[in-house]
């Protein structure tokens, strides 16, 4: 971690005590989240691994669609 520099003020030592412990608090918990998410699978890790690229695309009618709809296939 980086040092901290407090450019405006004369904190105290328990108002910097208290300020390191909300942001050292705040990056836990952060990192808790990423790693819940990567641990429950919250996405594909790359394209590849994508299986909603192997679904064909939904199906748009088109201005002649009822026209067409009794043609043989």
């Amino acid at each position: 971690m980086s040092p901290i520099h407090v450019l405006h003020g004369q904190p105290t030592p328990e108002e910097l005590a208290t300020v390191l412990a909300v942001v050292q608090a705040r990056a836990a918990a952060a990192q808790a989240a990423a790693e819940a998410a990567r641990l429950a699978g919250a996405g594909p890790a790359s394209p590849w691994n994508d299986r909603s690229r192997l679904l064909r695309p939904a199906v748009r009618p088109g201005v002649n669609a009822w026209r067409t709809s009794g043609w043989a296939h």
